[in-house]
C-alpha cells in the first residue's frame, strides 16, 4: 500500500476491543489502534476513562486505503456491527465512554457520515432512531498496550466469546467480500 494514499478514520462503537476486532479484518484497513477521544483531559488512562467523568469515548483510529475501501463502506460496517440506537450504551457497557460516534477528519467525512445516517433512517434499518454523534476529530490518545489487539490475543475470554464473536460472525456474513 502506498502510505501517501492512506486516510484516517476514527470511530466509537462501544467497547474499543469490539470495534478494533471488526475493523482489523477489513481489506484496505491498516494500523487500527484502540484509544480515547472526544474528552476534556489530556493523556487520559483507561482507569480514568471507565469512570465516565473525562468525556472521552472508547474509540479506534485506523488508516485506510480509499482505493480499496471507501469511508462510506467503513461506515456501513460500523453501523452494522454495533447498536447505534442506544445512547451511551453497548450491551452491558454503560456510560458516555461507550457512546456511538463518528469523529470526522474533514468535511467530506462529515458529509458522508450524515448521509449514511439519513439513508439508514429513511430505510428504517433500525427499530429506533440512530443516536450516533457526528463530531470533529480531536486529539486521539492511544490506549495502554494491554488494550491493543485484545480480541486476537484473548479469544478464549468470556467477554470475547459472548460479545465480540457475534460481531465477527455478523461481519463475516454481511461483508465477506471486504475481508482480508
Amino acid at each position: 500500500m502506498n502510505e501517501l494514499k492512506l486516510k484516517k478514520a476514527t470511530l466509537a462503537g462501544g467497547c474499543f476491543w469490539c470495534t478494533e476486532a471488526v475493523f482489523q479484518r477489513l481489506d484496505g484497513v491498516e494500523n487500527v489502534k484502540s484509544g480515547f477521544t472526544g474528552g476534556e483531559i489530556k493523556n487520559p488512562a483507561y482507569r480514568e476513562i471507565i469512570t465516565g467523568r473525562t468525556g472521552h469515548a472508547e474509540a479506534i483510529q485506523m488508516e485506510f486505503d480509499p482505493n480499496t475501501i471507501s469511508f462510506e463502506e467503513l461506515l456501513l460496517v460500523f453501523f452494522s456491527t454495533h447498536d447505534p440506537t442506544t445512547l451511551n450504551r453497548q450491551q452491558n457497557d454503560v456510560g458516555t465512554q461507550y457512546r456511538s460516534a463518528v469523529f470526522y477528519h474533514d468535511e467530506e467525512q462529515k458529509r458522508k457520515a450524515e448521509e449514511v445516517i439519513t439513508l439508514l433512517e429513511e430505510k428504517k434499518m433500525f427499530e429506533k432512531s440512530i443516536v450516533t454523534e457526528v463530531s470533529e476529530a480531536s486529539e486521539f490518545y492511544v490506549a495502554e498496550l494491554e488494550h491493543q489487539d485484545f480480541y486476537n490475543q484473548h479469544r478464549q475470554q468470556p467477554y470475547c466469546q459472548y460479545i465480540i464473536d457475534p460481531k465477527i460472525t455478523k461481519l463475516n456474513k454481511l461483508f465477506s467480500d471486504k475481508l482480508k
